[in-house]
Order: structure tokens, then sequence, then C-alpha cells
């Protein structure tokens, strides 16, 4: 990686320490409660080097699962007993999911960590993918696997925030789409703030 390469500075901003984010930044009326018990979660943020410009691997998710039906997210899933450690829980993931085997996977750094509505304390691995890849959609969860260009996500001015009703109150939301891909809630405040460390100088 060069100085100017973009996942370069993504790697040295993570070496640095800083606050995670969660799904309730830009909602500072919700008080969270005291001594809440996060499960410990992992997603793969996959970097596809391969052609022209870098791109980041998403997938849609299957409108027949029972949680976030038909959103836009990164292979990834809740640590399971046997995951040693996030590493592993997102390179199984990533293989369960979208077909990429863990060998074709060049870890980079671990990005902060993301606390979401349902529960769990995310954390963000970005890697490069360093082999030929063709996606396989797990078809029980994944609906279709999709890459959009790295340099979309990191431009901050293609990021807004967007409100819903949510069991009774407004929420406040990021909102980072794509074409016909509506990205938005933890997976576009995970890239808002990659965004954000791609742009420190």
């Amino acid at each position: 990686m060069t100085p100017s390469d973009p996942l370069a500075r993504i790697v040295a901003a993570a070496g640095t320490a800083r606050a995670g984010s969660s799904d309730f930044d830009l909602n500072p009326g919700v008080t969270l409660p005291g001594g809440r018990r996060l499960r410990p979660a992992a997603v793969l943020v996959a970097i596809d080097t391969s052609g022209a410009a870098p791109r980041l691997i998403l997938t849609m998710r299957s409108s027949a699962m029972r949680h976030h039906p038909g959103q836009i997210a990164f292979p990834g899933g809740k640590q399971d007993a046997g995951d040693p450690d996030l590493h592993a829980t997102a390179l199984r993931e990533a293989h369960e999911e979208i077909g990429l085997a863990p060998d074709a996977v060049e870890i980079l750094a671990d990005l902060p960590r993301h606390e979401t509505v349902t529960g769990f304390d995310v954390m963000p691995v970005l890697a490069r993918i360093r082999a030929p890849f063709t996606p396989v959609a797990e078809p029980g969860e994944v609906a279709e696997v999709f890459a959009v260009p790295l340099a979309h996500i990191l431009d901050p001015a293609r990021f807004r925030v967007e409100q819903r009703r949510w069991k009774g109150t407004w929420r406040r939301y990021y909102t980072v789409p794509y074409g016909p891909y509506y990205i938005w809630g933890a997976t576009a405040r995970i890239l808002r703030a990659i965004a954000d460390m791609a742009a420190r100088p």
C-alpha cells in the first residue's frame, strides 16, 4: 500500500485510539440502559482490488430472513462458540454467505466497533481480497451479492441523514444509496466511519 492508497489511510487511522459508533449516534435523546450485555459479532469489509478501481463487496439479505429482510449488509454475523476470535467469525460468515474462501483474504485492520439497536457489538474487519473471486450467494440468507466502487462510499457527500418512525419515535440514521441499492442503518453508519477515517490526512 502507498500513502495515497485510501486503504492505507484507513489502516493508519485504525491504529489510533478512537471511539466506536452505534445505531443511536444520531438520536441523542435515547438513553441506553447501564449494564446492558451486547452479543459479539463481526462483519467483513471486503475490498476487491483486482479491477481498474477497488470495490466493496456487499450483500442483500434474503426477503425470507426473520431479521432485517431485504436489507443491505456486510457478510458477517454473531460469534459462534467454535470461533476462536472475531476474525474467524468474519471469515467464516463470508465463506458461508458469499463463498469467499478464508485463504483468499488478507486482513488489514480491525475498525471501530459498532453497537446495533438489536444488541450486537459488531467489529468490522477490513480486508483485501487477494485472489480471483466469483461470489456464490447462500440461498437461505443472501438474495444478491454486489459490488460498490470504494470511491463512492469514501465520499462524505454521498451520505444523507434520513428518519423514520420506529417503536413510536422518530429514528434518524445514515444512508448512502448506490444505484438501486438503498444502503442504510448500521451498514451505512459503519461506512460513514470508514469514510471519515479515509479523509484524515
